[in-house]
């Protein structure tokens, strides 16, 4: 089969605004989509059609479709079931880091320093409050490198600590964008 006449379709969580995915759509796409419900994409690399969330369940019941000013690009606004991203990211436009550790949520390698930290919440609060100590004192009186190697391991081990108690990073994001509000 051919590839068909794409169109890129942006895909944005219905209550919170939040873009979730791209993927590409043609008419029979756009066709499945309307008469299901839910969304349906063609995958470029499979040259197929798919249905989002068919093997993992994390569907998207379609609430709108908008096409752009110009026609050349689709908005889908969605109710997910479940996270949008293959790693299991509740978006594929998180910060790759928290990809990273949505992914080795799901694959669970073995020795993976992440998963044992997963596997084990208290021992990965643990680690943010030790790196935050050790990041508030290089901050106080060490170089600027290593002020950026102890916030970096505050923020690695924070997104742990949130992955392990089975929350996503669009939780801690909508927070601040809350008090910024304020």
């Amino acid at each position: 089969m051919a590839d068909p006449q794409l169109t890129p379709a942006i895909v944005q969580d219905a209550s919170t605004g939040r873009v979730l995915m791209l993927a590409w759509m043609d008419e029979e796409a756009l066709r499945r989509t309307r008469e299901s419900g839910e969304a349906w994409f063609w995958s470029r690399s499979r040259r197929e059609y798919w249905h989002k969330g068919e093997t993992s369940g994390n569907t998207m019941a379609v609430e709108e479709i908008r096409d752009d000013c110009d026609g050349d690009a689709i908005l889908l606004r969605v109710r997910p079931a479940g996270p949008a991203c293959h790693t299991g990211a509740e978006s594929c436009f998180a910060p790759w880091l928290w990809r990273r550790i949505a992914e080795r949520a799901k694959e669970r390698p073995e020795g993976s320093y992440v998963v044992s930290l997963l596997d084990d919440p208290a021992t990965a609060a643990r680690k943010v409050g030790e790196e935050g100590v050790e990041a508030a004192l290089a901050g106080v009186s060490e170089s600027d490198e290593r002020l950026v190697s102890e916030i970096a391991d505050v923020i690695f081990h924070s997104y742990v600590l949130l992955a392990a108690r089975g929350l996503d990073l669009a939780a801690v994001e909508e927070e601040l964008a809350r008090r910024s509000r304020t």
